[in-house]
């Protein structure tokens, strides 16, 4: 299949098939006579798995590693494993810089709890103060 084709098999642009072999996550394709890039159904399944990772919040590093255990099954998962446990982590600490951010917001919006003006606004006072 040309890249058109897989980027609509695999729900992306082409241009990120491209990114992609670019930054080495999909090996490159056969090319035709015509010098047109030719997959198969391995670059769409790798295609899949990368995109299955970038919708986990994994980074292109990350994934790179992923798929070096993908490529030798022989290999003790036990990488896999530290690498998924340091993303929830991240994951963690994100949703609690989440929740403080949550709580500084519904704090401002607790200072303007009627219809006033834009400028009688607390939070847009509260907005603009330097501290």
């Amino acid at each position: 299949m040309r890249i058109g084709e897989l980027a609509k098999l695999t729900g992306c642009q082409s241009e990120t098939v491209r990114f992609y072999e670019l930054k080495g996550l999909l090996p490159p394709p056969v090319r035709s006579q015509a010098n047109y890039r030719v997959y198969d159904t391995s670059h769409a399944e790798r295609l899949h798995f990368i995109r299955r990772c970038r919708a986990l919040g994994m980074s292109l590093a990350e994934i790179a590693t992923l798929l070096g255990y993908q490529d030798q099954p022989e290999r003790s998962c036990s990488g896999v494993n530290a690498l998924v446990d340091h993303q929830l982590s991240e994951i963690d600490r994100q949703i609690t810089e989440l929740q403080q951010l949550r709580t500084a917001l519904s704090t401002v919006r607790a200072r303007c709890d009627s219809v006033q003006t834009a400028g009688q606004c607390a939070i847009l006072r509260e907005l603009t103060d330097p501290a």
